[in-house]
C-alpha cells in the first residue's frame, strides 16, 4: 500500500490534494497505468465528497495541464456561467446578487464536464473507472444527499457503457447524461432543474445542455527564467504574473528570505497588482482586458516606481496600462471571510503535470434534491455595477479566485502549486514561488515556510455596485508568528498593520520535478490537514 503523509517523493508519480481517501484515489489510477490527467480526474471527484463543503458536485475546479505529447500548458475553464436568461440577469441588476444559501447565487455546475473534458482530451481511462473510489465513498457516506449522487454517477457509468464508438464517444455519453444534451436520457437534468425551480432559482436545463468547459490559452510571464502560467482574467490568476514582474527589478536574495525588506516588497507588489485585478479583470469572452499593455516592460517600469521601500501603501492605486501610466486619471485612490476550496496536484512518469483548484464554498445544510448536486456561491464573484468587466451578464464566468499555477524551465514542467483561500490564494502562491525560484526551497520547506497575506484589495466575494465599499483592510498584513520579531516591528514602523498568527495562512500544496533525476517531491501544509502520497519507484 502506498504510504500516505503530508509530503512525498517518487520517480513515477505523486499527488497532493485535500482528502486522504482523495489522494488514494488518484494515486491508485497512477497505480494502474493511468497518467496525470486520469489521476486529476479521480482525484477530483474524490474530493467532492471528502472535501464537501471546500467544494461539491455543483460547484467549480479551473485546471492547468502540462501535456507531454504535445508539449503545451493549457487552460481548462472548470467554471459555470451565469443563467441564460436577460430575465434573470435584470433581476440581479435590480436587487443584487444574493448569499446565505439563496441558491441564486449558484452558477451552472461544471465539475463533471470538467472531468469528462480532461478525460477525454489529455487521459486514457473510462469515466466508470475514475468515479469508481467517488462511488466507495458515497456507498460509505451516510449524508442525505449520498445515495442521490451515487445514483447519479451510476446513471452515467451506464450511459458510457451502453453507447458504442471509441472512449471518447462513450465518456461523452455519460457527461450527456448528466447535462440533458442532443438526444441522451434526460432524467439527470430534469432533477437538476426540479430542485432548482423548487428553490427558486433561475437556472433551466437549457444552461445545463449549453456547459462546456473550454481549453484555453494561458496567461504567462518569465521569471528569472522560470515560465510561469495562469489561467486567464476569468481567474484573478494573471494578477500573479503581474506582481512577479514587478518584482524582477529587486534583488529577493540580497535583502534575505522573510526580512523586513523581504515581506514589504512582495506585499507592494501584490496590492499594485490587485488594484489592477479589480479594475481591469473580468470573462474575456465579455470584455477586452488589456492583458499585454498589463505584462508588458513599459508599464510594469512606471508601475514598480510606486513602490517606496520605507513606507506601506494604504491605498488602491490601479494604474493606465494602454496610457503606459502609473495612475489611473480620474480614478481616486481610495482607502476604504476566506470561503471554501480544495486543492490538487499530479504528476506522472511521462511528464505531465496537472494543477486543479475545486471549489464551490458550500454553507452547512444545503440541500441537494433528486439528483444529489448541492451548489455553492459563485456567482457572488460577479457584481452589479454597470460598466465594470466583471458585471453580471447572460452566460457570463465570475472573475473567480480560484487558481492554479503551473512553472516550467527550459519547456520542461517542474512545479505546480494549488492553494485554498479565496483572495489569499495567489498571494501564498507568491510566497512559495520566491521560496522555490529565489531561495531553492522544495516543497516540503515551502508550504510550511512563513508566509504573509493582505486584505488590502477589494473582497473577490462581495457582490456590492459600489466597488470601494467592498475594500478590506488598508495596509492589512497578516504574518506568521515565526517571523522574526524584530522584523514585524520594522514592517509596523513602515505602516503595515501587522498581525502576527501561528494559524496557516491559506492553505497551498505544491509539487516539484528535478529535471535531472526526474524526482517528484508532493508535499501539503500539514497545519491544513493536506496530504500527499508517491508511487514506489
Amino acid at each position: 500500500m502506498t504510504e500516505m503523509g503530508w509530503n512525498a517523493v517518487s520517480k513515477t508519480g505523486a499527488v497532493a490534494a485535500g482528502g486522504a481517501r482523495s489522494v488514494a484515489a488518484g494515486i491508485d489510477i497512477l497505480e494502474r497505468g493511468g497518467n496525470a490527467a486520469d489521476s486529476a480526474a479521480a482525484t477530483i471527484l474524490a474530493l467532492q465528497i471528502t472535501d464537501h463543503g471546500a467544494c461539491c458536485i455543483g460547484g467549480e475546479v479551473p485546471v492547468l495541464i502540462y501535456d507531454s505529447r504535445s508539449k503545451q500548458v493549457k487552460s481548462i475553464s472548470g467554471m459555470g456561467r451565469a443563467p441564460r436568461s436577460q430575465d434573470a440577469i435584470d433581476w440581479y441588476m435590480k436587487n443584487g446578487i444574493p448569499g446565505d444559501r439563496d441558491i441564486k447565487m449558484a452558477p451552472v455546475p461544471s465539475v463533471v464536464d470538467l472531468c469528462t473534458t480532461l478525460l477525454q482530451q489529455y487521459g486514457t481511462i473510462s469515466f466508470e473507472e475514475a468515479v469508481a473510489a467517488t462511488i466507495v465513498l458515497l456507498d460509505e457516506g451516510d449524508a442525505p444527499w449520498h445515495p442521490n449522487l451515487a445514483k447519479t454517477l451510476r446513471r452515467m457509468v451506464e450511459s458510457e457503457q451502453q453507447t458504442g464508438g471509441s472512449r471518447e464517444e462513450k465518456i461523452q455519453a455519460a457527461s450527456d447524461r448528466f447535462y440533458g444534451r442532443g438526444g441522451a436520457v434526460g432524467d439527470v437534468a430534469d432533477e437538476i432543474e426540479a430542485f432548482w425551480i423548487e428553490r427558486g432559482g433561475f437556472l433551466r436545463r437549457e444552461d445545463l445542455a449549453a456547459h462546456e468547459s473550454l481549453i484555453e490559452e494561458t496567461v504567462s510571464v518569465n521569471y528569472r527564467g522560470y515560465q510561469v502560467h495562469k489561467c486567464g482574467t476569468w481567474t484573478q490568476g494573471p494578477y500573479l504574473c503581474q506582481a512577479l514582474r514587478l518584482l524582477e527589478g529587486f534583488d529577493l536574495p540580497g535583502m534575505g528570505q522573510f526580512s523586513a525588506d523581504y515581506f514589504h516588497v512582495l506585499v507592494e507588489a501584490l496590492k499594485l497588482a490587485m488594484a489592477d485585478r479589480d479594475t481591469y479583470y473580468g470573462d474575456p469572452n465579455f470584455v477586452d482586458v488589456p492583458m499585454q499593455a498589463l505584462l508588458s516592460d513599459a508599464y510594469t517600469d512606471v508601475r514598480r516606481t510606486l513602490i517606496d521601500m520605507m513606507e506601506a501603501s494604504l491605498e488602491a492605486r490601479p494604474g493606465d496600462p494602454l496610457a503606459t501610466k502609473a495612475l489611473l486619471e480620474g480614478e481616486a485612490a481610495f482607502r476604504p471571510v476566506i470561503g471554501g476550496t480544495t486543492t490538487c496536484v499530479v504528476a506522472d512518469r511521462w511528464g505531465n503535470m496537472v494543477s486543479a483548484t475545486p471549489s464551490a464554498n458550500v454553507a452547512p445544510g444545503h440541500e441537494a434534491g433528486a439528483a444529489g448536486v448541492t451548489y455553492g456561491n459563485r456567482l457572488r464573484s460577479l457584481n452589479t455595477t454597470p460598466g465594470h468587466p466583471n458585471c453580471i451578464a447572460a452566460r457570463k464566468r465570475p472573475r473567480i479566485t480560484l487558481t492554479p499555477t503551473l512553472v516550467l524551465k527550459n519547456d520542461r514542467p517542474i512545479v505546480a502549486i494549488s492553494v485554498a483561500g479565496g483572495d489569499h490564494q495567489d498571494q501564498a502562491a507568491l510566497n512559495l514561488l520566491v521560496d522555490h525560484i529565489d531561495f531553492g526551497m522544495m516543497p516540503a520547506e515551502a508550504v510550511i515556510a512563513p508566509r504573509f497575506a493582505t486584505s488590502s484589495h477589494q473582497d473577490s466575494f462581495d457582490p456590492n455596485p459600489n466597488r470601494q465599499e467592498t475594500f478590506g483592510e488598508p495596509g492589512s498584513m497578516l504574518i506568521s508568528d515565526a517571523v522574526d520579531v524584530a522584523a514585524r516591528e520594522d514592517l509596523a514602523r513602515r505602516g503595515h498593520q501587522v498581525d502576527a498568527v501561528s494559524k496557516a495562512i491559506a492553505v497551498p500544496v505544491m509539487l516539484h520535478v528535478d529535471p535531472e533525476s526526474g524526482l517528484i517531491s508532493a508535499a501539503g501544509d500539514p497545519a491544513t490537514q493536506r496530504h500527499a502520497a508517491g508511487l514506489p519507484d
